[in-house]
């Protein structure tokens, strides 16, 4: 990822906040796409979180399929280490508008009886994510 701007750093990481809904989640997510990849020392270094919390927190992601990682061959004694990558971005646009779509038909079907809510919903809300030209 090309460096950005100051001005639209700080946009980005507003925006993957608002979808992932942590500080923590997001700092990691910009970083990673910021540095296509790294390792957790680098994380901890860039992010500047705690070394546990960068732990913990890549844990989580990576379970939540928000980034993805690959072990790092090292010659070395001890534990290979691993090099982590982020979910490409347009991913998780897919995944954070197909929840507010869940959420926007709940919201809309509210007064409908609960038998009625699987199939037959009154209002069905589809957030379109290209234009398809003839």
């Amino acid at each position: 990822m090309q460096r950005l701007g100051l001005k639209a750093d700080k946009n980005i990481e507003k925006t993957i906040h608002d979808i992932l809904k942590s500080r923590a989640r997001s700092r990691i997510y910009v970083y990673l796409l910021r540095k296509n990849g790294a390792k957790t020392e680098e994380i901890v270094r860039g992010t500047k979180l705690h070394p546990s919390t960068v732990r913990e927190t890549l844990s989580k992601m990576h379970s939540q399929k928000l980034i993805y990682r690959k072990k790092i061959k090292n010659e070395n004694i001890g534990k290979n280490p691993y090099m982590y990558y982020p979910l490409p971005p347009i991913e998780l646009l897919k995944r954070y508008t197909q929840e507010i779509e869940n959420r926007l038909n709940r919201l809309a079907n509210i007064s409908m009886p609960k038998e009625n809510h699987d199939d037959n919903l009154a209002v069905k809300i589809k957030i379109y994510t290209g234009v398809k030209h003839g």
